[in-house]
């Protein structure tokens, strides 16, 4: 079976006072999904903007896909195949690519 989709996200970076916050939205076409993430820069640190928005948008990235197995697995059981529920190695059923 072959299947093709696309999946539409956006990435807000917003940083202030040496904070950075970003939000990830991901609309899969049947679900919306919001992930958050921060960074600040020590006081005593460069600062270096770039570092700030790579890590908050890593952080968010995490949020998000923490979500989106949730989803996975709440799916998974739908259809009869639930995985072990902590479990970080592949599923039999599916393979990591």
């Amino acid at each position: 079976m072959s299947h093709t989709t696309e999946w539409k996200t956006h990435v807000y970076l917003f940083e202030e006072d040496h904070t950075t916050k970003v939000r990830v939205e991901l609309d899969t076409g049947t679900s919306r999904l919001t992930g958050h993430g921060t960074a600040r820069c020590n006081p005593t640190d460069k600062d270096v903007p770039e570092i700030g928005d790579e890590l908050a948008a890593a952080r968010a990235l995490e949020h998000l896909a923490g979500q989106l197995k949730r989803i996975v697995y709440r799916d998974m059981v739908g259809a009869g195949t639930a995985p072990e529920r902590d479990s970080l190695k592949p599923y039999g059923g599916w393979l990591d690519g």
